[in-house]
């Protein structure tokens, strides 16, 4: 049976944690990172794999010396400048927040991101339609692009009854 895992990047620094990061090209904290989640990468064999171009997966996959493609299709969404790397609490705070912009995932996503919600999916959807079918594939991306990637996955036309889905995110606890 074909499988695909969808790996997060390791940690970033404490200062980048619970923030907006879309396209910052920031490096991974192997101090906060458990290399031991990426035992089942290590000693499983895929047939392609894939990374978003940005340092923090590309770092992560270093971490266990796997070949990949980098892809920038599978980046993080794109936030606007005022919104990247501030958390919730900071945005809350800026004159121009009204909580209205939180009653509904797309109403937010078109206030703080400057990449449209369809923009985003359809990148996303692109990269789908290229994978292999009927392969092991590892994809190392973001939280937001692997729950569009997910989210796709499970309802495009792609082949998922013979699909497991495996999420691993090497994070210390």
């Amino acid at each position: 049976m074909a499988s695909i895992t969808l790996l997060r990047h390791a940690p970033l620094p404490l200062k980048y944690q619970k923030r907006y990061i879309g396209h910052s090209n920031i490096a991974i904290d192997l101090s906060l990172t458990d290399i031991s989640k990426l035992d089942y990468i290590k000693n499983t064999n895929y047939d392609a794999v894939y990374c978003s171009d940005l340092l923090r997966c590309t770092q992560t996959l270093d971490l266990i010396d796997i070949a990949n493609k980098k892809d920038y299709r599978i980046r993080e969404v794109k936030f606007k400048d005022k919104f990247e790397t501030k958390s919730f609490n900071d945005i809350e705070k800026m004159d121009c927040f009204d909580k209205r912009f939180l009653d509904s995932v797309k109403t937010w996503h078109e206030y703080v991101c400057e990449e449209s919600y369809i923009d985003f999916k359809n990148r996303i959807k692109e990269f789908i339609q290229e994978l292999p079918m009927n392969k092991n594939i590892l994809i190392c991306s973001h939280a937001g692009a692997l729950k569009m990637l997910h989210s796709l996955l499970k309802n495009i036309d792609y082949d998922t009854n013979n699909i497991q889905f495996h999420y691993i995110e090497p994070l210390k606890i």
